[in-house]
This record gives structure tokens, sequence and C-alpha cells, in this order.
């Protein structure tokens, strides 16, 4: 595991309890609890593998980074409220609006999402 543990590993680990609604060997999903749309889940690897910002991604993560766009298609499939759409979004590096180190895909939607990207719903900026 990487050096510093964040909220996401303490998560995995169950130290800090989420609202998860999807979970398999690969991956986990959550509601976020600051969310920037009606609907707002983050995907995170269990196991971060080196993968704290996607311009850190491997050869080796290769298999998981594809999984997590995979199971994508399974959250809106489970979730049922991304009615026209969503999208998929995932920053990168201090510049990019990254928070925490360990590489997650935000889910967005139940809204009209507008662009560019950065001005999400008529609510929420």
């Amino acid at each position: 595991m990487d050096a510093e543990v964040t909220i996401f590993d303490k998560i995995v680990q169950g130290q800090i309890i989420a609202n998860i609604i999807y979970e398999d060997n690969l991956c986990l999903a959550f509601h976020d609890v600051i969310p920037q749309s009606p609907v707002h889940i983050l995907l995170i690897p269990k196991q971060r593998n080196g993968l704290t910002q996607l311009s850190k991604a491997q050869e080796h993560n290769k298999e998981v980074l594809g999984h997590l766009l995979f199971t994508v298609s399974k959250i809106v499939e489970l979730v049922n409220e991304f009615n026209r759409g969503f999208r998929v979004v995932i920053n990168d590096g201090e510049n990019g609006g990254q928070g925490v180190w360990h590489l997650h895909l935000h889910i967005i939607g139940g809204e009209q999402l507008t662009w560019p990207p950065g001005s999400i719903g008529s609510s929420k900026k």
C-alpha cells in the first residue's frame, strides 16, 4: 500500500462508514458526502497499487482501470437515478481539482449537466 493512508483507504478497511452502493473484489462505490449534483457517486479501486492519480497509472493497473469503467455501467443501472445521462469525472493533480490522493471516479447526474465542466447543474457550482 502507498505510504499515506487516505480517507478512501479507511472506508475500504471499514474504519470510516460510507453509504456503499456497490462492492466487488476490485472496487467500491459509495455516495459522495459533499455531492455536486443530485446523484454523485464515488467509485474507487480497493487497492491503490500506486494509483494515486490517473497520470500515475502503469501497465499493471490496466485491469483495474478497465474494471472501474465497466463497473460504471453496473452502478448506473443499479442506482437507476441517472434518467437521461450522467458524467464520469476523474480529477488529476492539484490543478485538476484532486483532493484525495487515491484514484477515484465521480459518477454524477440526476439533472441537466452543463458544458463546459466546472459548472454542473443549475444550483451547485
